[in-house]
């Protein structure tokens, strides 16, 4: 359905709704491939909007280790600061998702960012 829809000429680029874009819904959401056809149309990987803040952000909170990786694979910033949870390791964290949490520890995600509604990764996680 979204790559017919991207074929009929459906902006990837549209903010608006819950999620903010339809790549962080799609990430929170799991759909690789749904993810790899929006990234495919041009979706920036790096927009900040909706309740998750970032796609990153969405797919370590909902844990989808494969969106995850194809979401740094495309340049996602780490440590870019928004949304409910505040940062991508606050919202792995809050999830329990130690997979998430480590990878994304490995990439430089700063262990002692404040922000969100837990404050830090620390707190999130506890």
């Amino acid at each position: 359905v979204v790559q017919r829809l991207l074929k009929a000429g459906a902006d990837v680029h549209t903010e608006g709704g819950g999620y903010g874009t339809a790549l962080q819904a799609a990430s929170y959401g799991g759909s690789v491939e749904v993810v790899d056809q929006l990234l495919d149309a041009g979706a920036n990987v790096n927009v900040q909007s909706g309740l998750y803040g970032n796609a990153l952000q969405a797919a370590s909170h909902t844990s989808n280790e494969g969106v995850v990786e194809m979401l740094l694979a495309a340049g996602a910033t780490v440590n870019s600061s928004g949304g409910y949870y505040g940062y991508a390791l606050q919202a792995a964290c809050s999830s329990g998702h130690e997979g998430i949490v480590k990878r994304l520890l490995s990439v430089g995600a700063d262990v002692n960012a404040q922000g969100g509604c837990f404050g830090s990764a620390l707190q999130a996680a506890s």
